[in-house]
């Protein structure tokens, strides 16, 4: 059986009627690398949410079973803890702490397994030489992390800063949303390289994105096409060179008379 099973999902903006997801089925395991590309508006991001536990959307039908557990009845952080990891395609800036401290509680917040663990915290010269390791492997300026997380960061920066945390929380499921967004060439190098670097059997990767570039460094294994809320196709890595000759709207129009 898949990892991740994700039968007939169906989802709203929380208190209303507005229906974002019309139905998803998608499957893929750990060591996998799938791809979901679509429109501005096709739901892509709704999705990546309502995997995390976004309180902002409601599940009204379907269900999301990630190694045999039924994650829509998990709270957000213990989705975290259960090895799901999302990167945020607007990284928010939280003045005051620390690149390293915020790490620092996130892999403490792991290890401890919830409230009512027991505290296990990371000893720090161990924590310091993982960090320094990935911030090294991102080429990241190590005097980064005893500056205030992405206050004041570019956007290169702030995504380079949502893979370190991938690197150091070592997630089974890793949601990238839109990471390849406000890249330049170099930045966008970097990034690939590190995602590549952290790719092995016991994780996979959801990379959600508009446009081909970043697969041209991440090769995918699938690509599924999201249009309206719904997948409309699924194929493999060629399929992202059919979309740019191609198009969105006529790949659903398409699907829609097929």
């Amino acid at each position: 059986m898949p990892d991740l099973v994700i039968r007939n999902l169906h989802a709203n903006i929380a208190d209303s009627d507005t229906e974002i997801l019309k139905g998803i089925d998608l499957e893929m395991s750990k060591g996998e690398i799938h791809a979901i590309m679509g429109p501005n508006g096709s739901g892509k991001s709704t999705l990546s949410h309502v995997l995390m536990g976004h309180p902002g959307y409601e599940v009204t039908e379907g269900e999301v079973i990630f190694e045999g557990v039924n994650l829509l009845d998990m709270a957000a952080d213990e989705r975290s803890r259960a090895g799901l990891f999302l990167s945020f395609q607007y990284p928010f800036a939280v003045p005051g702490v620390t690149v390293a401290n915020f790490i620092r509680m996130a892999v403490n917040a792991h290890r401890k397994g919830g409230p009512d663990g027991a505290d296990n915290p990371v000893r720090i010269p161990e924590f310091r030489k993982q960090l320094m390791e990935a911030m090294e492997m991102l080429e990241i300026d190590k005097s980064m992390a005893s500056r205030s997380l992405n206050d004041g960061f570019s956007g290169g920066e702030k995504k380079r800063f949502e893979i370190l945390q991938m690197a150091m929380l070592k997630p089974r499921l890793a949601i990238l949303d839109e990471t390849d967004s406000g890249l330049d060439i170099d930045a966008l190098r970097i990034v690939s390289g590190g995602i590549n670097a952290l790719m092995g059997p016991d994780m996979g990767t959801l990379i959600i994105t508009h446009y081909q570039r970043i697969l041209d460094y991440v090769q995918p294994d699938r690509i599924h096409v999201l249009v309206d809320g719904r997948i409309v196709r699924s194929g493999g890595a060629e399929l992202a060179k059919e979309l740019e000759t191609t198009g969105y709207a006529e790949m659903a129009n398409k699907e829609a008379v097929s």
